[in-house]
């Protein structure tokens, strides 16, 4: 019967069923074994899709350049899917998941497939599943895939392991100088975009991004452009769009896009074979031993470095 429903699953995101798509998203945040089998069948029709990262400090506009990005792609004719990521309250596990209400202009289009979620603890600006959910609207056929991370400052670097185009959004007046110099922020950046352009200031924040670029060596032929621009009118946001597709042109004219690719697939294989040892591992061993362990630890009865070689024992047998 569980087999049956995968099935259903499956073939129904792949006929379109966008409830389908939402039902199996839950389920893998959820961490249902079922979701894994089903992600597999659906492996196959990955890998079409071009996965844009939008990242940033808080308030520097990333919804709203996303939902009007989101514009600019459904008049060229492409299907997008938008995975916007919130933090998690560290008190009740809660998260707001309020993107959809900064999405007007797109949230009512079919063409268009939007799902909030939430970090659940995840460092990096994304989620644990976020990877999972790329693929699933992959696999239903979307053009373009819009991942805007959480936006806690200088730490979303783990974007990078999931788009093949890194867009990040600075505003001036921060305080602060440039965020994106900070942390390897700027290294990741394949398109910046000074938003809230309206605001005094933005060309020196463009000029200051623009130095700060020359000081970059590691840009693999690529030059980020800088895009000046004002989200909220959607000044600007039609050259932000060009420049996207444009670095996209750049990899695969290069040949980059192959080793992206690869590199981005071997990541998540690691990350799985992770994920299935800790999971071998806890299956092998009580929560009791556990807390028996970690007091030995606390009592300077047991180090550490051999109590990780005793969980790790089961395998080797």
């Amino acid at each position: 019967m569980r087999w049956l429903f995968l099935t259903d699953i499956v073939s129904d995101i792949l006929a379109g069923d966008r409830r389908a798509v939402a039902r199996l998203m839950s389920m893998t945040e959820n961490q249902a074994l079922p979701a894994r089998k089903a992600l597999a069948e659906l492996h196959p029709y990955t890998g079409k899709a071009h996965i844009i990262g939008v990242t940033g400090p808080p308030g520097s506009g990333k919804s709203t350049l996303v939902d009007k990005l989101t514009l600019e792609f459904r008049r060229m004719g492409k299907k997008v899917g938008i995975i916007a990521v919130d933090p998690t309250s560290p008190f009740t596990g809660g998260a707001l998941l309020g993107d959809r209400i900064r999405m007007n202009d797109v949230a009512l289009d079919k063409g268009v497939f939007i799902r909030s979620m939430g970090t659940r603890g995840h460092l990096g600006g994304l989620a644990a599943t976020t990877g999972d959910h790329v693929k699933i609207l992959d696999a239903f056929g979307k053009d373009v895939i819009l991942v805007e991370t959480v936006g806690a400052g200088q730490s979303e670097v783990e974007v990078v392991r999931t788009a093949h185009t890194t867009v990040i959004v600075e505003v001036p007046g921060l305080g602060d100088d440039i965020q994106a110099i900070k942390a390897g922020i700027l290294e990741i950046g394949d398109v910046f975009v000074v938003n809230k352009a309206d605001m005094g200031g933005a060309d020196e924040t463009a000029r200051e991004l623009d130095t700060m670029l020359d000081m970059n060596p590691e840009n693999s032929g690529w030059r980020p452009p800088i895009v000046q621009a004002v989200a909220k009118s959607g000044e600007g946001v039609e050259e932000v769009s060009h420049a996207v597709l444009a670095h996209m042109e750049h990899l695969k004219e290069t040949g980059t896009l192959h080793k992206l690719v690869r590199e981005r697939v071997k990541e998540s294989l690691m990350d799985i074979i992770k994920d299935n040892i800790y999971s071998y591992i806890m299956d092998k061993n009580r929560e009791e031993r556990l807390d028996q362990i970690v007091d030995k630890i606390i009592n300077s009865e047991l180090d550490p470095y051999t109590a990780a070689e005793e969980f790790l024992r089961p395998l080797r047998e």
